[in-house]
């Protein structure tokens, strides 16, 4: 793992103190950023989004997609967690915890959109951080690229009509228009454009590709940070209010996060797979592509949002919660190999 991936809690926590306190020296500064739409659509944000994603992006070889059927078993238990376990079991989570258990805690005005938050968190599979944790595990690469590829391929139909369901059930008002436009803009467009860029980039040889992909790496890292602190500069207030928010929504995400690696973990040794491919397959289940989250939670209900922090507190816990996963696949491989 490289310095930023390891201290990603590090860095979003010092995100949220930078944003914090920018927003309440320079709130004119920031309101003249979040009046910068066409559309709903942030153009600040939608820029910094695309430096975060079309390198990710980029990584991602579709040809790959002919080898999926090496591990049908695998697959297919990872498909069924990101697809159907996983945005279902948030959506129950988030109505238990944020309409139920906690909601004498949070501002009664947020809970639908804290709840929208945690929702369009589940409703994306993770793509570039999966590559980390299953080489952590020492993961199959193939079937990490393959089933990686897949999702992609998948979310670009799967994801609006997937998040407008569970909204809908949440009886949370789905605009679907904006919905539609995060879509394309965030997912289709980003994909195209990564793609050409690889093709360009690997007509000059694979040396020059990784040359390359390292250095805008460094241009992802810094669009997420500064995402980061315009969100917590608008989120200020409320964070400085009640500062217990946070860890709030965190209970959900991490309960989701061991329930769904778990049972994808569970589900692969019973089926008999390797365990290189019950490891990735877990973290793939577990983890989330919390970059579209964050831009769809902007566009569809706006910087100062609570959907926008929910899916920000997913960016806080990723690396530590995703390590004690790939720590207790490490360390159960002997159990896993019993059957």
């Amino acid at each position: 793992m490289s310095v930023f991936e390891r201290y990603l809690t590090v860095w979003v926590a010092l995100c949220i103190l930078v944003g914090v306190v920018l927003g309440q020296w320079f709130p004119g500064a920031f309101q003249a950023i979040a009046r910068l739409e066409v559309a709903q659509v942030n153009l600040p944000v939608g820029f910094l989004i695309w430096i975060m994603i079309i390198p990710m992006l980029a990584k991602v070889d579709f040809s790959v997609l002919g080898q999926v059927r090496q591990h049908v078993k695998g697959i297919g238990i990872t498909l069924f967690i990101n697809w159907l376990v996983k945005p279902f079991s948030m959506a129950f989570l988030a109505w238990v915890f944020i309409r139920h258990l906690f909601a004498d805690f949070l501002p009664a005005d947020q809970l639908d959109s804290y709840i929208a938050g945690l929702i369009l968190l589940a409703a994306a599979p993770c793509t570039a951080m999966v590559f980390v944790w299953s080489r952590l595990t020492n993961g199959d690469p193939l079937f990490t690229l393959s089933q990686v590829a897949l999702n992609d391929s998948i979310m670009i139909f799967a994801f609006a009509p997937l998040v407008g369901l569970l909204l809908g059930i949440s009886a949370i008002t789905v605009p679907w228009a904006t919905l539609t436009t995060s879509v394309v803009l965030y997912i289709v467009i980003p994909v195209i454009l990564a793609q050409v860029l690889r093709k360009i980039l690997l007509r000059q040889g694979q040396a020059h590709y990784d040359q390359v992909m390292h250095g805008i790496g460094h241009w992802s890292i810094a669009a997420l940070l500064l995402t980061l602190v315009l969100l917590f500069g608008f989120q200020g207030h409320a964070i400085i209010e009640q500062p217990m928010v946070i860890a709030l929504l965190a209970v959900p995400i991490l309960i989701q996060v061991f329930f769904n690696s778990g049972l994808s973990y569970w589900l692969n040794r019973q089926v008999g797979e390797q365990h290189n491919i019950a490891g990735p397959s877990a973290l793939i289940g577990a983890s989330n592509f919390f970059e579209l989250a964050v831009a769809t939670a902007i566009s569809l209900f706006g910087f100062h949002s609570g959907a926008a922090l929910a899916t920000v507190v997913g960016v806080l816990i990723e690396v530590p919660a995703m390590l004690a996963v790939v720590y207790i696949v490490n360390n159960s491989k002997a159990w896993y190999l019993r059957r």
